[in-house]
């Protein structure tokens, strides 16, 4: 399991890393202990887990998150217990106080290899169609929805809202889990909280930074990354 460390303090770097001698399963790719450093090499590495302090120089553990299209799994280390509610917005598994506890830090992992194995059996399913109906449960309101007809889906947290016709219920999956059982020919990840299915997209226009806006045919806007940008203009020969 790929990971990398994210903390300022190289005393609490170096403590990690003495408590993950103890994990082989867990290969360490690097460390950094600012943001600019952690964006490039999250970005340069693809680590499947990030241990991510929250006060870091130049941008917070969240803002790191807020940027990146796609977010792996992260286990906070922080000093501060007050943010973890909002930790859990993102793709958290575990939020651990500073000292780490060699126990919290075992319970971590093993529900960092529990979701490894929920996704390995994810991956290993056929992709679903656009043919594909998939049933949705939000509260008492149920509905079967063929996938054709879902306009975006949208990241909320570990939940993911589902737009489609005048509803958008949520389902309690996270956007990375649904994002590997769909078609990625049919649906576009085109930022990190929103996946397009292309069939719905009805123009493209230049936006700001480099990035593009989409006008769905229902009158959605929705934003593409600078780094999705050539995905769409790839599709639409741009």
């Amino acid at each position: 399991m790929k990971a990398v460390i994210i903390e300022d303090s190289r005393l609490a770097r170096k403590e990690l890393k003495e408590l993950l001698k103890d994990f082989p399963q867990i290969e360490l790719l690097g460390e950094a202990g600012n943001a600019e450093d952690a964006l490039g090499m999250i970005r340069q590495l693809s680590p499947e887990l990030i241990f991510l302090d929250i006060h870091l120089p130049g941008k917070s553990g969240f803002e790191i998150l807020q940027e990146l299209d796609r977010v792996p799994m992260v286990i906070f280390t922080t000093a501060f217990d007050q943010y973890a509610l909002q930790a859990f917005e993102y793709n958290t598994i575990d939020y651990l106080l500073k000292p780490i506890a060699p126990e919290r830090l075992v319970q971590a992992l093993l529900k960092v290899e529990g979701q490894l194995a929920k996704s390995k059996v994810t991956l290993k399913r056929e992709k679903l169609t656009v043919n594909d109906r998939i049933f949705v449960k939000d509260g008492p309101k149920c509905w079967f929805v063929t996938l054709n007809e879902v306009r975006f889906f949208e990241s909320k947290g570990n939940y993911t809202q589902v737009h489609f016709d005048n509803n958008s219920p949520l389902v309690l999956r996270s956007l990375q889990q649904v994002e590997e059982t769909l078609d990625d020919q049919q649906f576009i990840r085109i930022n990190r909280q929103q996946i397009v299915n292309v069939r719905f997209i009805a123009d493209v226009a230049e936006w700001f930074s480099g990035g593009l806006k989409l006008t769905l045919s229902t009158g959605d806007t929705v934003e593409v990354s600078r780094r999705q940008v050539y995905r769409i203009k790839e599709l639409f020969s741009l």
